[in-house]
Protein backbone atom coordinates (compact mmCIF):
# COMPACT_ATOMS: atom_id res chain seq x y z
CA UNK A 1 0.00 0.00 0.00
CA UNK A 2 2.79 2.43 0.87
CA UNK A 3 4.29 4.48 -2.28
CA UNK A 4 7.51 5.36 -1.00
CA UNK A 5 9.64 3.11 -3.32
CA UNK A 6 13.33 4.34 -3.64
CA UNK A 7 12.88 4.60 -7.49
CA UNK A 8 9.63 6.84 -6.99
CA UNK A 9 9.86 10.81 -7.17
CA UNK A 10 8.83 12.82 -4.92
CA UNK A 11 7.59 16.48 -3.62
CA UNK A 12 8.05 17.55 0.08
CA UNK A 13 6.36 20.47 1.87
CA UNK A 14 7.89 20.71 4.76
CA UNK A 15 11.24 20.99 6.66
CA UNK A 16 13.78 19.24 6.04
CA UNK A 17 17.81 17.91 8.11
CA UNK A 18 20.97 19.01 6.20
CA UNK A 19 20.87 15.73 4.27
CA UNK A 20 17.60 18.06 2.45
CA UNK A 21 15.51 15.10 3.99
CA UNK A 22 12.34 14.98 5.86
CA UNK A 23 12.50 16.33 9.11
CA UNK A 24 9.50 16.88 11.40
CA UNK A 25 5.84 16.98 10.31
CA UNK A 26 5.98 16.84 6.34
CA UNK A 27 3.52 16.16 3.41
CA UNK A 28 5.40 14.24 0.66
CA UNK A 29 3.55 13.49 -2.81
CA UNK A 30 4.87 11.08 -5.16
CA UNK A 31 4.44 10.60 -8.82
CA UNK A 32 2.24 8.31 -8.57
CA UNK A 33 0.23 11.25 -7.30
CA UNK A 34 -0.07 9.60 -3.72
CA UNK A 35 0.33 11.40 -0.65
CA UNK A 36 1.65 11.06 2.99
CA UNK A 37 1.38 13.33 5.80
CA UNK A 38 2.69 12.83 8.73
CA UNK A 39 5.67 13.13 10.46
CA UNK A 40 9.53 12.22 9.62
CA UNK A 41 12.57 11.34 11.34
CA UNK A 42 15.41 12.35 8.54
CA UNK A 43 13.70 11.30 5.80
CA UNK A 44 11.75 8.02 7.71
CA UNK A 45 8.20 7.59 9.04
CA UNK A 46 8.17 8.17 12.51
CA UNK A 47 4.84 8.93 14.18
CA UNK A 48 1.33 9.56 13.18
CA UNK A 49 1.01 9.50 9.58
CA UNK A 50 -1.79 9.32 6.76
CA UNK A 51 -1.74 7.90 3.32
CA UNK A 52 -3.70 9.41 0.43
CA UNK A 53 -4.11 6.84 -2.74
CA UNK A 54 -4.78 8.43 -6.09
CA UNK A 55 -7.67 6.06 -6.57
CA UNK A 56 -8.87 7.84 -3.49
CA UNK A 57 -8.33 5.47 -0.56
CA UNK A 58 -6.27 6.10 2.72
CA UNK A 59 -4.20 4.27 5.22
CA UNK A 60 -3.48 5.89 8.87
CA UNK A 61 -1.76 4.51 11.80
CA UNK A 62 1.55 4.95 13.46
CA UNK A 63 4.71 4.35 12.11
CA UNK A 64 7.66 3.27 13.18
CA UNK A 65 11.16 3.52 11.86
CA UNK A 66 9.09 4.04 8.26
CA UNK A 67 6.98 0.68 8.87
CA UNK A 68 3.03 0.90 9.92
CA UNK A 69 3.09 -0.44 13.33
CA UNK A 70 0.23 -1.70 15.56
CA UNK A 71 -3.50 -0.48 14.80
CA UNK A 72 -4.48 0.79 11.57
CA UNK A 73 -6.97 1.87 9.60
CA UNK A 74 -7.68 1.25 5.24
CA UNK A 75 -10.55 3.91 4.19
CA UNK A 76 -11.57 2.28 0.97
CA UNK A 77 -12.97 4.51 -2.09
CA UNK A 78 -16.52 3.68 -1.05
CA UNK A 79 -15.72 5.04 2.37
CA UNK A 80 -15.77 1.66 3.77
CA UNK A 81 -13.23 0.44 6.35
CA UNK A 82 -10.71 -2.09 7.59
CA UNK A 83 -9.41 -1.56 10.78
CA UNK A 84 -6.69 -4.25 11.13
CA UNK A 85 -3.20 -4.79 13.18
CA UNK A 86 -0.07 -4.18 11.35
CA UNK A 87 3.78 -5.48 11.81
CA UNK A 88 6.46 -3.88 9.52
CA UNK A 89 3.48 -2.72 7.27
CA UNK A 90 1.78 -5.37 6.77
CA UNK A 91 -1.45 -7.17 7.88
CA UNK A 92 -0.89 -9.17 10.65
CA UNK A 93 -3.64 -10.01 13.15
CA UNK A 94 -7.05 -9.04 14.24
CA UNK A 95 -9.09 -6.83 11.91
CA UNK A 96 -12.58 -6.24 11.45
CA UNK A 97 -14.04 -4.81 8.05
CA UNK A 98 -16.82 -2.23 7.73
CA UNK A 99 -19.23 -1.10 4.73
CA UNK A 100 -19.56 2.62 3.69
CA UNK A 101 -22.96 2.38 6.05
CA UNK A 102 -20.57 1.47 9.09
CA UNK A 103 -21.66 -2.03 9.19
CA UNK A 104 -19.67 -5.28 10.19
CA UNK A 105 -19.16 -7.27 7.37
CA UNK A 106 -15.88 -9.12 7.99
CA UNK A 107 -14.24 -10.06 11.51
CA UNK A 108 -11.35 -12.07 11.76
CA UNK A 109 -7.25 -12.99 11.65
CA UNK A 110 -4.90 -11.41 8.70
CA UNK A 111 -1.51 -13.27 8.09
CA UNK A 112 1.05 -11.15 5.92
CA UNK A 113 -1.82 -9.59 4.13
CA UNK A 114 -4.01 -12.75 3.91
CA UNK A 115 -7.03 -13.73 5.84
CA UNK A 116 -6.36 -16.88 8.33
CA UNK A 117 -7.32 -19.03 10.57
CA UNK A 118 -11.34 -18.52 11.98
CA UNK A 119 -13.43 -15.86 9.85
CA UNK A 120 -16.72 -14.08 10.08
CA UNK A 121 -18.40 -12.92 6.78
CA UNK A 122 -21.40 -10.89 7.27
CA UNK A 123 -24.26 -9.97 5.25
CA UNK A 124 -26.04 -6.37 6.04
CA UNK A 125 -29.17 -8.66 6.29
CA UNK A 126 -27.88 -10.51 9.28
CA UNK A 127 -26.81 -13.78 8.43
CA UNK A 128 -23.28 -14.68 7.86
CA UNK A 129 -20.52 -17.29 7.13
CA UNK A 130 -18.07 -18.39 9.67
CA UNK A 131 -15.20 -20.89 9.38
CA UNK A 132 -11.78 -21.52 8.96
CA UNK A 133 -10.62 -20.33 5.56
CA UNK A 134 -8.67 -21.64 3.24
CA UNK A 135 -4.69 -21.29 2.57
CA UNK A 136 -6.31 -18.48 0.15
CA UNK A 137 -8.17 -16.85 2.69
CA UNK A 138 -11.51 -17.75 0.82
CA UNK A 139 -14.27 -19.26 2.85
CA UNK A 140 -13.57 -22.79 1.20
CA UNK A 141 -13.78 -26.12 3.36
CA UNK A 142 -15.92 -28.72 4.83
CA UNK A 143 -16.09 -27.36 8.17
CA UNK A 144 -18.05 -23.76 7.56
CA UNK A 145 -21.46 -22.58 8.26
CA UNK A 146 -23.94 -20.05 7.24
CA UNK A 147 -25.75 -18.55 10.55
CA UNK A 148 -29.11 -16.96 10.24
CA UNK A 149 -29.83 -13.41 11.47
CA UNK A 150 -30.92 -15.23 14.88
CA UNK A 151 -27.27 -16.29 15.40
CA UNK A 152 -28.21 -19.77 16.61
CA UNK A 153 -29.68 -21.57 13.43
CA UNK A 154 -27.34 -22.84 11.22
CA UNK A 155 -26.49 -24.33 8.10
CA UNK A 156 -22.97 -26.63 8.45
CA UNK A 157 -21.16 -28.55 6.22
CA UNK A 158 -19.15 -27.51 2.55
CA UNK A 159 -18.78 -23.69 1.31
CA UNK A 160 -16.70 -22.64 -2.13
CA UNK A 161 -16.17 -18.85 -1.24
CA UNK A 162 -18.78 -18.77 1.30
CA UNK A 163 -21.60 -20.05 -1.04
CA UNK A 164 -23.08 -22.93 0.31
CA UNK A 165 -22.57 -26.41 -1.52
CA UNK A 166 -24.47 -28.76 1.06
CA UNK A 167 -24.69 -28.90 4.64
CA UNK A 168 -26.57 -29.99 7.84
CA UNK A 169 -29.04 -28.37 10.50
CA UNK A 170 -26.54 -27.14 13.53
CA UNK A 171 -27.29 -25.15 16.53
CA UNK A 172 -24.14 -22.33 17.28
CA UNK A 173 -23.09 -21.70 20.50
CA UNK A 174 -20.09 -19.67 21.50
CA UNK A 175 -17.14 -21.54 23.90
CA UNK A 176 -15.73 -19.42 26.87
CA UNK A 177 -12.49 -19.25 24.44
CA UNK A 178 -14.84 -17.59 21.67
CA UNK A 179 -14.93 -19.59 19.33
CA UNK A 180 -18.19 -20.95 17.72
CA UNK A 181 -18.98 -24.42 18.01
CA UNK A 182 -21.43 -26.79 16.15
CA UNK A 183 -23.74 -28.94 17.52
CA UNK A 184 -24.97 -30.56 14.05
CA UNK A 185 -28.12 -32.19 13.61
CA UNK A 186 -27.57 -36.21 12.20
CA UNK A 187 -31.32 -36.55 11.39
CA UNK A 188 -31.38 -33.16 9.47
CA UNK A 189 -31.83 -33.31 5.37
CA UNK A 190 -29.37 -31.90 3.69
CA UNK A 191 -29.64 -28.32 2.31
CA UNK A 192 -28.10 -27.79 -1.23
CA UNK A 193 -27.29 -24.42 -3.02
CA UNK A 194 -31.01 -24.29 -4.92
CA UNK A 195 -30.99 -20.96 -6.84
CA UNK A 196 -33.86 -20.92 -8.92
CA UNK A 197 -34.03 -19.95 -12.88
CA UNK A 198 -36.48 -18.84 -15.17
CA UNK A 199 -38.52 -22.48 -15.76
CA UNK A 200 -37.34 -23.83 -11.96
CA UNK A 201 -38.54 -22.80 -9.13
CA UNK A 202 -36.40 -25.18 -6.70
CA UNK A 203 -34.88 -28.80 -6.93
CA UNK A 204 -36.25 -29.54 -3.62
CA UNK A 205 -39.96 -28.04 -3.66
CA UNK A 206 -41.14 -29.32 -0.23
CA UNK A 207 -37.95 -29.05 1.92
CA UNK A 208 -38.65 -26.55 4.24
CA UNK A 209 -36.21 -23.31 5.68
CA UNK A 210 -35.54 -24.55 9.18
CA UNK A 211 -35.01 -20.74 9.93
CA UNK A 212 -38.34 -20.04 8.77
CA UNK A 213 -40.09 -23.08 9.74
CA UNK A 214 -39.87 -21.83 13.83
CA UNK A 215 -41.43 -18.66 12.88
CA UNK A 216 -44.41 -18.64 10.70
CA UNK A 217 -47.15 -21.21 9.62
CA UNK A 218 -49.84 -21.20 6.79
CA UNK A 219 -53.58 -20.34 8.01
CA UNK A 220 -56.65 -19.06 6.53
CA UNK A 221 -56.40 -15.35 6.59
CA UNK A 222 -58.08 -12.88 8.37
CA UNK A 223 -58.53 -10.43 5.63
CA UNK A 224 -61.98 -10.82 4.38
CA UNK A 225 -61.34 -12.40 0.91
CA UNK A 226 -57.54 -12.74 0.82
CA UNK A 227 -57.80 -16.99 1.65
CA UNK A 228 -54.43 -17.72 2.92
CA UNK A 229 -52.12 -15.74 5.39
CA UNK A 230 -49.00 -15.89 6.74
CA UNK A 231 -48.67 -16.22 10.59
CA UNK A 232 -46.44 -16.00 13.70
CA UNK A 233 -45.32 -19.04 15.88
CA UNK A 234 -43.76 -16.34 18.12
CA UNK A 235 -43.98 -13.33 18.91
CA UNK A 236 -40.88 -11.20 17.36
CA UNK A 237 -39.13 -7.58 18.31
CA UNK A 238 -39.22 -5.36 15.38
CA UNK A 239 -36.36 -5.92 12.77
CA UNK A 240 -36.71 -9.25 12.80
CA UNK A 241 -36.67 -11.56 9.63
CA UNK A 242 -39.92 -13.80 9.56
CA UNK A 243 -40.31 -15.50 6.32
CA UNK A 244 -38.41 -15.69 2.47
CA UNK A 245 -39.75 -14.93 -0.49
CA UNK A 246 -38.42 -17.43 -3.36
CA UNK A 247 -39.66 -18.16 -6.46
CA UNK A 248 -39.04 -18.48 -10.30
CA UNK A 249 -37.09 -15.99 -11.92
CA UNK A 250 -38.55 -13.79 -14.66
CA UNK A 251 -38.10 -10.21 -16.07
CA UNK A 252 -40.66 -6.89 -15.82
CA UNK A 253 -41.31 -7.12 -19.58
CA UNK A 254 -42.69 -10.46 -18.70
CA UNK A 255 -44.81 -9.36 -15.98
CA UNK A 256 -45.87 -5.73 -17.49
CA UNK A 257 -47.27 -7.90 -20.64
CA UNK A 258 -49.51 -10.56 -18.83
CA UNK A 259 -53.05 -10.15 -17.27
CA UNK A 260 -53.03 -9.02 -13.53
CA UNK A 261 -54.67 -12.89 -12.95
CA UNK A 262 -50.75 -14.14 -13.29
CA UNK A 263 -49.14 -12.09 -10.93
CA UNK A 264 -50.70 -12.59 -7.96
CA UNK A 265 -47.05 -13.77 -6.05
CA UNK A 266 -44.59 -11.27 -7.91
CA UNK A 267 -42.10 -9.04 -6.15
CA UNK A 268 -39.46 -6.77 -8.01
CA UNK A 269 -35.81 -8.25 -7.06
CA UNK A 270 -34.24 -5.66 -8.94
CA UNK A 271 -34.49 -3.67 -11.88
CA UNK A 272 -34.15 -6.79 -14.23
CA UNK A 273 -35.57 -9.31 -12.51
CA UNK A 274 -39.08 -10.25 -10.83
CA UNK A 275 -39.68 -12.93 -8.49
CA UNK A 276 -42.70 -15.13 -9.19
CA UNK A 277 -44.62 -18.00 -7.17
CA UNK A 278 -47.01 -19.26 -10.24
CA UNK A 279 -49.53 -21.96 -10.16
CA UNK A 280 -49.27 -24.83 -9.22
CA UNK A 281 -47.14 -23.44 -6.97
CA UNK A 282 -49.31 -21.19 -4.78
CA UNK A 283 -50.60 -24.10 -3.23
CA UNK A 284 -48.33 -25.61 -0.01
CA UNK A 285 -48.71 -29.15 -1.33
CA UNK A 286 -46.86 -28.28 -4.07
CA UNK A 287 -43.94 -25.83 -2.94
CA UNK A 288 -43.60 -24.79 0.91
CA UNK A 289 -39.45 -24.25 0.54
CA UNK A 290 -40.57 -20.50 1.27
CA UNK A 291 -43.62 -19.08 2.59
CA UNK A 292 -43.06 -15.37 1.96
CA UNK A 293 -45.57 -15.32 -0.52
CA UNK A 294 -48.17 -15.96 1.66
CA UNK A 295 -48.37 -12.54 3.24
CA UNK A 296 -50.98 -10.59 2.52
CA UNK A 297 -51.50 -6.64 1.74
CA UNK A 298 -52.24 -4.03 4.24
CA UNK A 299 -52.31 -0.83 3.94
CA UNK A 300 -50.81 -0.59 7.61
CA UNK A 301 -48.43 -3.66 7.97
CA UNK A 302 -46.30 -5.11 10.43
CA UNK A 303 -43.80 -6.03 8.06
CA UNK A 304 -41.73 -5.27 4.42
CA UNK A 305 -39.99 -6.61 1.86
CA UNK A 306 -36.10 -6.40 2.64
CA UNK A 307 -32.99 -7.70 0.25
CA UNK A 308 -31.78 -11.42 1.86
CA UNK A 309 -28.66 -13.56 0.52
CA UNK A 310 -29.95 -16.67 1.16
CA UNK A 311 -27.55 -19.64 1.37
CA UNK A 312 -30.09 -22.17 -0.75
CA UNK A 313 -31.37 -19.68 -2.77
CA UNK A 314 -29.56 -16.67 -3.61
CA UNK A 315 -30.68 -13.13 -3.49
CA UNK A 316 -34.06 -13.04 -2.87
CA UNK A 317 -36.30 -10.97 -1.15
CA UNK A 318 -37.53 -11.71 2.73
CA UNK A 319 -40.40 -10.73 5.03
CA UNK A 320 -38.89 -8.22 7.99
CA UNK A 321 -40.93 -7.38 11.02
CA UNK A 322 -41.42 -3.51 11.43
CA UNK A 323 -42.98 -3.05 14.56
CA UNK A 324 -43.76 -6.21 17.31
CA UNK A 325 -45.45 -9.14 16.81
CA UNK A 326 -47.48 -11.67 18.82
CA UNK A 327 -47.80 -14.94 18.64
CA UNK A 328 -50.16 -15.88 16.06
CA UNK A 329 -50.53 -12.56 14.56
CA UNK A 330 -51.14 -12.30 10.67
CA UNK A 331 -48.13 -10.36 8.69
CA UNK A 332 -49.19 -8.06 6.22
CA UNK A 333 -46.79 -6.11 4.22
CA UNK A 334 -47.52 -3.24 1.89
CA UNK A 335 -47.67 -4.50 -1.88
CA UNK A 336 -46.74 -1.24 -3.46
CA UNK A 337 -48.50 -0.98 -6.48
CA UNK A 338 -48.84 2.57 -8.20
CA UNK A 339 -51.28 4.61 -6.23
CA UNK A 340 -51.48 7.48 -9.36
CA UNK A 341 -53.19 7.16 -12.05
CA UNK A 342 -51.48 6.16 -15.37
CA UNK A 343 -54.25 7.68 -18.13
CA UNK A 344 -57.60 6.15 -18.08
CA UNK A 345 -57.14 3.11 -17.57
CA UNK A 346 -56.61 4.28 -13.83
CA UNK A 347 -53.69 2.95 -11.52
CA UNK A 348 -51.50 0.19 -12.32
CA UNK A 349 -52.78 -1.99 -10.05
CA UNK A 350 -54.97 -5.40 -9.67
CA UNK A 351 -58.94 -4.56 -9.27
CA UNK A 352 -58.69 -6.06 -5.61
CA UNK A 353 -55.90 -3.33 -4.54
CA UNK A 354 -57.86 -0.37 -6.08
CA UNK A 355 -61.09 -1.24 -4.15
CA UNK A 356 -59.03 -1.59 -1.01
CA UNK A 357 -57.14 1.24 -1.57
CA UNK A 358 -60.59 3.47 -1.97
CA UNK A 359 -61.70 1.50 1.07
CA UNK A 360 -58.85 2.57 2.93
CA UNK A 361 -59.11 6.45 1.84
CA UNK A 362 -63.18 6.32 3.08
CA UNK A 363 -61.76 5.18 6.30
CA UNK A 364 -58.87 7.48 6.67
CA UNK A 365 -61.12 10.49 5.38
CA UNK A 366 -64.20 9.59 8.05
CA UNK A 367 -61.05 9.34 11.03
CA UNK A 368 -59.97 12.84 10.05
CA UNK A 369 -63.50 14.11 9.99
CA UNK A 370 -64.00 12.51 13.40
CA UNK A 371 -61.14 13.90 14.91
CA UNK A 372 -61.78 17.58 13.69
CA UNK A 373 -65.45 17.22 15.19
Amino acid sequence: MDSDDDNVEEVVDGPLDEDDQPHGFCTVTYSSSDRFEGHFVHGEKNGKGKFFFFDGSTLEGFYVDDALQGQGVYTYEDGGALHGTYVDGELNGPAQEFNPEGQLVFRGQYKDNIRCGMCWVYYQDGGCVVGEVNRDGEMTGKTLAYVYPDTRTALFGSFVDGELIEGRLAILTIQENGRPHFAVDPKSPVYRYDKSTSSCIAGHKLLPDPYESQRVFVGQSLIYGAGEGLFTKTEASAGTVMAFYNGVRITHTEVDDRDWSLNGNTISLDEEIVIDVPEPFNLTENYCASLGHKANHSFTPNCKYDAYIHPRFGQIKCIRTIQGVQKNEELTVAYGYDHKPSGKSGPEAPEWYRKQLLEFDERESRKGVDKAN
